[in-house]
């Protein structure tokens, strides 16, 4: 990708400190195989990413709960080492609605899509993506935002159980609360409960209609939106596995044509006003056959190097591309290539394909070390949650001994 302007360096951000987040091991070898000066601010003690031959200079994180000035005084102090405006990546939802937040703070050291401020946290936000799915008429599954608890168990009730139960605000939730993202709500008074936890989740909780996962229905469309709105260096593709299983991250994704999906995708993007890198979660619905956007996530979906096309091209490419004034080739796509996350798939990676049909998380064959620490690493994490599952089943299944002290011996 000689292409690339090699004198303005990359910034990928990320404020999720999940060690094993293969999304920002691509964007820091695709930009860096490119001659991309990467500079990645983020958690890595623990993670594989910081072996990669490609990582140019690690800089620390945004503290936990980290406020927007925070996260902007740490953005600047890393713009002041490098001395010259660079492509700003925020690799989570959290680092993405920091940064649209921060844009004017930002905008003499970063080089940054053009784009209505607010955007990107309207659209990460679920409770709102519904009402900007009806106005640009995408399908979205039917959603209720209650306002008590006794709403929440009514509302789970009329939609039909099970539903879907989701903060519209995931990137809020505290560490530790054990609250997921997104749970299977199975009675009213499960919704209820978790509306009960609203504060303690730090946004609002929705409940909306279940939409079964299955064989063909879980599709995802990556994206960049370039200056005039244009979406280059994606494309449409299928979840073939879940991690965990029917529902989850995409373990294993291959790369179809979906000319529907990609009209979708389009309209919504037209209709936003929407500029930069964007990866949608679709999922059809079996009865009408109708995709219905689940999520708008304004970043690089994990598996965005599944959309490598025969130029090279994928989305973080194509925004230090596009945000440098630089052409973006027109390469061809190349439909059937697949990804596979080697932990959540492993029989799946092991297979013998073509080179250039798959592409792996994290092994590749100019990077190696990322790969070997990945298993080191989630040997020791797997290790490590089922010796507190045993644990906590052994303490709840062990019932304390009864010893009967019997009376002494009687003398002769």
């Amino acid at each position: 990708m000689s292409q690339l302007d090699t004198r303005v360096p990359a910034v990928l951000l990320r404020i999720d400190r999940n060690p094993f987040h293969h999304g920002t091991l691509g964007a820091v070898r695709s930009l860096g195989r490119a001659g991309i000066d990467v500079h990645l601010v983020a958690e890595v003690t623990r993670s594989p990413v910081r072996r990669s031959r490609f990582a140019g200079r690690l800089h620390p994180p945004p503290p936990p709960g980290a406020t927007p000035a925070d996260i902007a005084g740490v953005l600047l102090r890393v713009a002041a080492r490098i001395e010259r405006p660079a492509v700003l990546i925020p690799m989570d939802d959290a680092g993405a609605v920091a940064v649209s937040r921060l844009r004017t703070e930002l905008a003499s050291a970063y080089l940054l899509p053009q784009q209505p401020a607010a955007l990107p946290e309207r659209i990460a936000d679920k409770a709102e993506l519904a009402a900007l799915c009806a106005a640009a008429d995408v399908p979205h599954p039917v959603t209720v935002v209650p306002d008590s608890a006794s709403q929440a168990a009514s509302a789970a009730w009329r939609l039909g159980l099970p539903v879907m139960a989701k903060w519209s605000r995931p990137w809020l939730l505290p560490a530790g609360s054990g609250l997921r993202s997104t749970v299977v709500v199975r009675s009213p008074q499960e919704a209820r409960e978790l509306y009960v936890r609203s504060e303690e989740a730090g946004s609002r909780l929705l409940l909306q209609e279940f939409l079964p996962p299955g064989t063909d229905r879980d599709w995802f469309f990556h994206g960049y939106a370039d200056r005039a709105g244009t979406l280059r260096g994606g494309g449409p593709g299928r979840k073939l596995c879940a991690w965990p299983r029917g529902a989850g991250l995409t373990a294993v994704g291959e790369w179809v044509p979906n000319p529907e999906l990609r009209a979708l995708a389009e309209r919504l993007t037209a209709q936003l006003g929407y500029r930069g890198i964007l990866d949608l979660d679709f999922r059809r619905c079996d009865t009408t056959g109708r995709y219905h956007l689940l999520d708008f996530n304004p970043r690089p979906g994990a598996q965005f190097r599944l959309f490598t096309d025969t130029a090279g091209l994928d989305v973080v490419r194509a925004q230090h591309l596009d945000l440098t004034h630089r052409p973006l080739p027109d390469g061809r796509a190349l439909p059937g290539r697949t990804f596979v996350v080697e932990n959540y798939a492993p029989l799946t990676a092991l297979r013998r394909t073509a080179p250039d049909s798959r592409e792996l998380a994290w092994h590749a064959g100019d990077d190696t070390a990322p790969g070997r620490a990945m298993w080191n690493l989630w040997t020791a994490h797997v290790t490590r949650r089922l010796l507190r599952r045993f644990g906590a089943a052994g303490a709840a299944g062990v019932r304390p001994r009864v010893v009967r002290q019997g009376p002494p011996p009687r003398r002769p």
